[in-house]
C-alpha cells in the first residue's frame, strides 16, 4: 500500500495533466457512442467556452497548490491532524481522509453554494450550461472554485493528510467530475445499483435540472452516502431533466463575458 501511495506522492505534473486528458477523451468516446440526450449544438464551441473556465481553474489550482505544500510541511512538522491522533492501517487512514474530503470539500461546500445567495451567484455559472457534457465539469467561476479549494485546504489541516492521500483523492475527483457530467446513457439496471454508493451519471444529472427542488440534490462528487445520510439524494427518470436555470436566458450560456459577470449582476433574481 505504501508503494502504491508513493506513486501519487511523486507523480509529476505532466502525468496529472495526462490523466485529465485521458479521462476527458474516455468520456467523449462514451458520449459519442452512448448519449443520454441528442444535442443540437456545436460541441467544440461549447467545449471552448468551458475550457476558458478550465484555464482559470488551473491558475487557481496552481496558487492553492503552492499554499497546500506549505500546509503539508506544517502539519507534518507539528504533527497536526486526525491521523496523528490515531494509529490505524494506512488503507483505513486513506479511506477516512477521502470520506472527509468528500464530505467537507465536496458535499458541504456544494451545499453552501446553493444555500447562500452570494455564493449561489458564483455557482450559477456552473448550472447555466444548457448542454451538459464531460467538459461541463470544468465550468466553474473562479470565485466558485476558490471557495472549493479553500475547503479542501481546511480538510488537509483537520486530517493531517500527507500529500499522497491528497493527490490520490484529487485523481479520483478528476475521473468522477468528467464521468458524472458526461452526456452518457447508463441503463437503470446498472446506474441505479451503483448510485447506492457512488454519484453516477444519471444521479448527477438531476442536480443540473433547471429548477428546484432537483437542483438542490445530489451534492456529492464521488459518493452518494452523504446525500443519502442528509436526505438530499433523489433518483428518477433522467429523460425528464432540462438543463440550464429558470432565471437565465438559455442563449447566455456561451456568452463568456456575461457568465463571468453573473455574480455581480444585480438584475439576476434568485430564490436563494
Amino acid at each position: 500500500m505504501e508503494q502504491f501511495l508513493e506513486f501519487f506522492d511523486s507523480m509529476p505534473t505532466w502525468q496529472r495533466g495526462a490523466w485529465v486528458l485521458i479521462c476527458l477523451l474516455f468520456c467523449w468516446i462514451l458520449e459519442g457512442n452512448f448519449p443520454l440526450f441528442t444535442f443540437n449544438y456545436r460541441k467544440w464551441k461549447h467545449a471552448g467556452v468551458n475550457f476558458v473556465f478550465l484555464s482559470t481553474t488551473l491558475i487557481i489550482n496552481t496558487l492553492f497548490g503552492l499554499a497546500t505544500v506549505g500546509v503539508f510541511e506544517w502539519t507534518s512538522r507539528k504533527q497536526v491532524g486526525l491521523i496523528y491522533l490515531i494509529d490505524l492501517p494506512v488503507w483505513v487512514e486513506l479511506l477516512i481522509c477521502i470520506l472527509l474530503f468528500e464530505l467537507v470539500a465536496q458535499y458541504f461546500i456544494h451545499f453552501l453554494l446553493h444555500k447562500y445567495k452570494w455564493m449561489w451567484k458564483f455557482h450559477m455559472v456552473h448550472h447555466s450550461d444548457t448542454h451538459l457534457d464531460a467538459t461541463s465539469g470544468t465550468r466553474h467561476h473562479p470565485g466558485d472554485f476558490a471557495m472549493r479549494e479553500l475547503f479542501a485546504l481546511i480538510v488537509v489541516v483537520v486530517t493531517g493528510a500527507p500529500p499522497a492521500y491528497y493527490f490520490f483523492y484529487r485523481i479520483l475527483t478528476v475521473f468522477f467530475t468528467y464521468f458524472t457530467h458526461a452526456n452518457i446513457y447508463l441503463p437503470v439496471w446498472l446506474d441505479k445499483p451503483l448510485s447506492y454508493i457512488f454519484i453516477t451519471p444519471n444521479a448527477h444529472k438531476f442536480h443540473h435540472h433547471y429548477k428546484r427542488p432537483w437542483t438542490d440534490s445530489n451534492f456529492g462528487n464521488m459518493f452518494s452516502i452523504w446525500d443519502r445520510l442528509f436526505g438530499t439524494f433523489v433518483y428518477d427518470d433522467p429523460k425528464k431533466i432540462r438543463y440550464g436555470l429558470d432565471v437565465l436566458d438559455d442563449n447566455t450560456d456561451e456568452n463568456i463575458g456575461f457568465q463571468f459577470k453573473i455574480p455581480f449582476n444585480k438584475s439576476i433574481k434568485t430564490d436563494y
